[in-house]
Order: structure tokens, then C-alpha cells, then sequence
């Protein structure tokens, strides 16, 4: 028979180390994990590749297509989130939608994931 040690917790004695500095905030948790959820999805990691390796950091949706290999309407609507998590913009040029990466972006991320 094994007997067990019972620790005294009536003295106030922690049984943890504490918090050695500030954790993520409930809104920063949010916005984090919509982030994380953008790029829960190997095509719009891709697409992020891609938009960042093209010139000036901008592409054209008929550009990004044919190397994720999806339909356009697809490609949108991943495009669409990345928009939505803050990773791209937008712009209308004649009939073709232009992406371009929002500047900082991916530092953003990186510094997040360091001081989280």
C-alpha cells in the first residue's frame, strides 16, 4: 500500500509558478484566432506566397488562379478572407480585381506570436 503526501494549502501556498508577464488579452485572443483561422487553409497561405512574391507586392485574380489550381469564384472567396483577416486589399481596375499585401501584415503576425 502507497501512501500519498497531503500538502498543506490552508498556509495561502501557491501550487503553480505565477504569470512572469502579461498574457494576450480576450479581444487580442479573438483577433488572433481569426487570423490563425485565415491561415488554417493551404490555399490562402499560397495565395499569400504568391501575392508577396509578385511585384509590388500586388496580383491580379487572374493571376492567381492557375497556380492554386481553383476557379476563380474559389480563389475570391479565399481571397475575400485573407481581406477580411487584415492580410490584403483590394482595387477595381476595369473588370479585374487587383490584390496587394497590407503593408506590416505578416510582421504584425510574427511579432504577435512572439509576445504571446
Amino acid at each position: 500500500m502507497t501512501l500519498l503526501e497531503l500538502t498543506d494549502v490552508s498556509t495561502g501556498a501557491r501550487c503553480c509558478a505565477p504569470l512572469t508577464r502579461e498574457t494576450i488579452s480576450a479581444t487580442d485572443a479573438d483577433d488572433l484566432a481569426r487570423t490563425f483561422k485565415a491561415l488554417g487553409d493551404p490555399t490562402r497561405v499560397r495565395l499569400i506566397s504568391i501575392v508577396a512574391a509578385s511585384e509590388g507586392e500586388e496580383a491580379c485574380v487572374c493571376d492567381l488562379t492557375e497556380p492554386v489550381g481553383l476557379s476563380q469564384p474559389t480563389v475570391s472567396h479565399h481571397l475575400k478572407i485573407l481581406m477580411d483577416a487584415g492580410f490584403l486589399t483590394r482595387t477595381k481596375r476595369g473588370t479585374w480585381a487587383y490584390y496587394k499585401l497590407v503593408p506590416g501584415a505578416l510582421d504584425r503576425l510574427s511579432k504577435l506570436l512572439v509576445t504571446t
